[in-house]
């Protein structure tokens, strides 16, 4: 059967008598196919394209093939068409750089031989995330060869992938790797726009991270090098994460480089108000006008694209609240594309992630995404920075916390004061750090920000970092400072590993990696963020610590509950919840909203529908000074068996009956298993 899809097969598709090419276009007059010579340099053929009557112009020619080089020229009666210009095919599969500034697409047959690797489909109550730099996890690992360091192979070498399981971590999510291009203002200073939110295209792996033999040989390569990254990491079974970033490109504002969606049809692609003024709620210059079916389609078609034809099993969507905004350019959780990223056939079983917020009016949404949808959970991350860092600032400062200890309870408990009852717990992406702001050591060791290198004055990244240097800004030999630096680490990892939902951490935070105080360091492409693979002793006994929080979570479902609990009811695959303060009784109202209480004991028992029965012990103590605190006298617990102290660097065998005393030393965690 013929498709009547009017958007069908945008792009390239290579037939018998050659390419043929689709680009859609409302507002153009003419458009041209342009091929070049193999540099991209010389124009070699050109042919005029036919316009259909839903807006797609296309044209077959028998040069359109193999690694061939080719652009669109556009004219149009806006100003902002250029019958000039030499514009990227928005659904090129790969793209070639021919100059500072120049580029060209390319033609893949997308050709590669999965040799029946599968994707590993964790479910997500087992999934925990490694946010990673594609080039960044491998630049300076040692075992891995010069030739490769860097790179998508390098990712991919055996010495990383080991890394990753020995860690415990299921899923690598890669800070963007569609092509991207530096901003100007970047390289005018001598950087790169090495975090990557800058795309040029969104079907297109970026050049610069695979081999220079891949890169020489051509786009084609390029995207094989990437396929056998991929193929390699579900053979370990790891999934692969993109973070995304479908809400604005790298044309920014008007002013900016026009190389694609602007050239070919600027009123349809970006938000823009009656006058034709673009409407930037993405602080990047542009945002894409997802309120146009052609946007929509474009997004969903790359998503289908790295889903499918590159496997790809998870997506994490950047400022993902401009891709629902509608044409009053005002956030809907219904917006058909929100809806259609999770209900299309064709992404079934893929994890979307949102980044669930932008910069404009009404753009913080977090725990507004419709179903199907998990986010990042600022909320989680802010009140878990307090407790264990500002909170503890305030109480050395003025004697007292600035808050109960029930909002930090609420997210220890999968935050159902923020996501939908229908949509449970695991619709939480629970983090401490992220790529952007500080790392997990940088949050120990400083109370404000140094991104003095970043040459912008230390005016960039936020000034709202919830750290707490404990006592001397920067690094310091002051013993006390730094034992208190390394437990706070401790009970930070602790906290989002045991916690409910699905936890995500930094790549580096496992072993304290420094940015020395840089909380932006988004144009360093060098030492200071790349990861490093030589560590000091504490560094090892912190990687050994997150192994082992790691394999509590998948020993304990009890930490792990699907849905949320309710008191009234069993409810399959939840966890039951019971909560006591520190003399083991029932938490009261007080309890939960005095500043003073600072200590917290979480009795969770799994509801299995797939796994054994399983009941844990979470005590909390977050007051510098040591805390006597009575184990509780639970309903079928006879006994609690220490399994982690977030003070201690060795647990050994320790275990209590109900009722006990135990003393908790300051600012501390203890789980144990209650049978």
């Amino acid at each position: 059967m013929i498709s009547t899809d009017p958007l069908r097969d945008l792009g390239v598709r290579v037939t018998g008598a050659g390419g043929h090419l689709r680009v859609w276009s409302e507002h153009a007059t003419s458009m041209e196919l342009c091929i070049f010579d193999n540099r991209g340099d010389r124009v070699t053929a050109t042919a005029e394209m036919s316009r259909d009557e839903h807006g797609v112009w296309s044209v077959t020619h028998p040069d359109l093939v193999g690694d061939t080089r080719y652009s669109v020229r556009v004219s149009g009666e806006s100003p902002r068409f250029d019958a000039s210009r030499h514009l990227l095919d928005p659904y090129a599969r790969g793209f070639d750089r021919v100059s500072a500034g120049r580029w060209r697409s390319c033609v893949d047959d997308g050709g590669f031989d999965w040799n029946g690797s599968t994707k590993p489909a964790t479910p997500l109550d087992h999934t925990v995330i490694y946010e990673a730099h594609a080039k960044g996890i491998s630049r300076l690992n040692p075992a891995v060869p010069e030739e490769f360091r860097g790179t998508y192979a390098g990712l991919a070498h055996e010495s990383a992938i080991e890394q990753l399981l020995d860690l415990g971590v299921t899923a690598i999510e890669l800070l963007p790797v569609h092509q991207s291009v530096s901003e100007e203002r970047l390289r005018r200073l001598g950087f790169i726009n090495y975090w990557g939110y800058n795309t040029l295209g969104f079907f297109a792996p970026h050049r610069d991270y695979a081999t220079a033999a891949a890169r020489a040989a051509g786009p084609a390569a390029v995207l094989r090098e990437f396929k056998g990254m991929v193929k390699l990491l579900h053979e370990a079974g790891l999934e692969v994460i993109l973070d995304v970033v479908y809400n604005h490109t790298s044309e920014q504002g008007p002013e900016g480089p026009t190389t694609s969606l602007r050239g070919i049809d600027d009123a349809a692609y970006y938000r823009q108000n009656a006058e034709g003024e673009y409407i930037d709620v993405t602080g990047c210059g542009n945002s894409l006008n997802t309120a146009h079916p052609a946007s929509q389609r474009l997004v969903l078609d790359s998503l289908r694209y790295w889903a499918n034809d590159v496997q790809i099993d998870g997506f994490r969507f950047d400022l993902a609240a401009t891709l629902g905004r509608n044409e009053r350019h005002e956030f809907d959780p219904e917006h058909p594309l929100l809806t259609a990223i999770v209900n299309d056939p064709e992404l079934q079983g893929v994890k979307m992630i949102a980044e669930p917020w932008d910069i404009g009016a009404g753009g913080w949404q977090t725990g507004n995404f419709p179903p199907g949808w998990i986010e990042w959970n600022d909320g989680y991350r802010d009140r878990m920075r307090d407790f264990w860092l500002t909170d503890i600032a305030a109480e050395r400062r003025d004697g007292v916390a600035l808050q109960g200890i029930g909002s930090m309870a609420r997210r220890f408990a999968g935050s159902a004061h923020v996501f939908a009852d229908e949509r449970g717990p695991l619709s939480s992406v629970n983090f401490i750090t992220a790529h952007d702001g500080f790392t997990l050591a940088d949050l120990t060791t400083y109370d404000h920000k140094h991104n003095e290198s970043n040459r912008e004055d230390n005016r960039d990244g936020t000034d709202d970092n919830r750290s707490f240097n404990h006592g001397v800004e920067g690094p310091t030999d002051d013993f006390a400072i730094t034992t208190a630096r390394r437990k706070a680490m401790r009970n930070l990892l602790g906290t989002l590993l045991l916690s409910a939902g699905v936890p995500m951490l930094t790549a580096g935070d496992e072993f304290g990696r420094s940015q020395q105080g840089n909380n932006n360091a988004y144009c360093h492409d060098d030492e200071l963020s790349w990861l490093p693979w030589e560590h000091d002793d504490w560094q090892r006994d912190l990687f050994e610590i997150s192994k082992r929080l790691l394999r509590l979570r998948r020993e304990n479902p009890a930490l792990r509950p699907v849905r949320f609990g309710r008191s009234d009811e069993t409810v399959p695959s939840a966890s039951q919840m019971d909560w006591y303060n520190g003399a083991g009784e029932t938490m009261s109202t007080e309890d939960w909203d005095s500043p003073a209480q600072r200590v917290l004991q979480y009795v969770a028992a799994s509801t299995p529908e797939h796994e054994d029965f399983n009941r844990i012990l979470l005590v909390v103590q977050g007051r510098e000074e040591p805390e006597t605190v009575t184990l509780p006298r639970h309903p079928g617990v006879s006994s609690y068996t220490l399994l982690w102290d977030s003070a201690l660097d060795i647990t050994g065998p320790d275990v209590h009956d109900p009722g006990t005393q135990v003393t908790m030393a300051p600012t501390s965690m203890q789980l144990f298993r209650a049978e």
